[in-house]
Formats: C-alpha cells, structure tokens, sequence
C-alpha cells in the first residue's frame, strides 16, 4: 500500500524527518514517503499559520489521490490543520497526527500530557484537544520559549528543553503518557521514552499504523452527508486542483 505524509510547512529538513519517523514502523510491503506543500509557512505556530498552509496540504491530498494513487493520507502537524477538509477531497482515509496520538494514549494511559514549543501554541492545542472531545484526558498542555524552527537547528538544546518540560509535566501534574505537540519532535521520542519511564508519543508512527490498519479493513471515508465531495463552483485566485 502506498501511504502519502504531508508536512503542512515547507522546511525541507524537517518532511525527511518525518518520513524517516514514518518510515520506521511501517510493514515492509508499505511504500510510505513524505511532503511538504509548494506554498506556506516554515513553520506552523499560529491561527494565521494555520489557516495560510491547508491550500497547500489540500493540493497535495487532491494529487496523490488522482495522480500518484495513494492508499491513505496522514497530515503530520499536530494542529491537524485542514483534516475535515481534507477527508472532503477523497474517499481514502486520511489520519491526523493529532487525532492518531491522542487515541493511542487513550489505549496506553489513562490520562496525558501535551508538550509544544511556544506559550502562543496553548489555545491551538485547548482547540485540537476540543475537536477531538478528549479535554477530559489531558492533565496539562505544557509549553516552552523555542520556536518549531529553534529544535530543528539545534536538536541537543531542543531535547534538553523537552526533557525538562516533559519531565515537569510527569512529576508535578501526574501525566502518565507524554503526547509530542510538534511533528518536528520525532527526533526526540526514543530519547524522552527511556528518561521518563512513561510512554512518550510523536503522532506520525500512531498515524501511520492507523493508515494501514484502515485501508487493510477495506474502509472509505464516508460520503453520506458530512464529508461528501466539495459541490461544483467556482473558485477564484487559486490553482486548478483545487476547483471542485
């Protein structure tokens, strides 16, 4: 089966990481490989980030669904920026990374803690949490002053600034599962998991495995009424792909 990652940002570093993540607990007859869109944001930090990067990530869902025949879809940014949107443009199953996460916790512990980078990430992550009806599940939603792009280029100050945070969140607000708010934290999971003891997870290998699992089972996103095709209309100012 063939499983398509979008990197709704466009930092390059950043996608190989991701599909390596991706990449490392697929079965072996699964051909799984990752993007980023021709347009948005290097990172993504921000409602304005947010809403500038799902043309992007659309254009690339429509793509691999008429053009490279992709099995599956996984958005790989924690605010799962243009999932209902997306499910809209195809039959095939299309996974959050978020969503994929946070279910996974649920099945590992009874409660989780959300670790992100910047203080002005909490309310998208109090939004992703609501989307997902799992507020109940989270003991705390802990931040830190670096930037997406500062743990890309300095990976040993970002694992140490994880850490510490991370290990807060165990200690003082009893998390008992670790859920990693950044698609760009992948890197750092194996590292976090053996400092903390507790089960430490990214987004993009839970979301993975679900992709496989669902298109294993045969299952369609269902076009009965709420995720039905976009109805024919014109569009102006954007590409052709992206006309219903």
């Amino acid at each position: 089966m063939k499983i398509k990652i979008i990197n709704p940002n466009t930092t390059e570093t950043m996608t190989k990481n991701i599909e390596l993540a991706g990449q490392k607990f697929a079965r072996s007859d699964s051909e799984v490989y990752a993007v980023s869109p021709s347009m948005g944001p290097e990172s993504i930090e921000s409602f304005y980030d947010d809403y500038l990067c799902i043309p992007g990530v659309l254009e690339e869902v429509i793509k691999g669904d008429k053009e490279e025949d992709v099995d599956a879809f996984v958005i790989a940014c924690f605010g799962d920026p243009g999932l209902w949107a997306a499910r809209e443009v195809t039959s095939k199953p299309v996974v959050g990374i978020a969503e994929a996460a946070i279910a996974t916790a649920k099945l590992l512990s009874p409660n989780f803690s959300i670790v992100t980078p910047l203080h002005r990430s909490r309310k998208i992550t109090e939004e992703v949490l609501h989307m997902h009806g799992a507020e109940r599940f989270c003991r705390s939603i802990r931040t830190t002053d670096l930037t997406v792009l500062d743990f890309d280029k300095d990976l040993k100050k970002g694992l140490d600034v994880l850490a510490l945070t991370s290990k807060a969140a165990v200690e003082q607000d009893r998390a008992e599962c670790i859920l990693l708010g950044c698609a760009g934290f992948v890197t750092f999971v194996e590292q976090l998991q053996m400092d903390l003891g507790v089960p430490v997870l990214d987004g993009v290998s839970p979301a993975v495995k679900l992709a496989e699992a669902l298109v294993d089972m045969g299952c369609k996103t269902s076009k009965s009424l709420t995720y039905s095709f976009p109805e024919k209309k014109s569009i102006k100012g954007f590409s052709q792909i992206l006309q219903p």
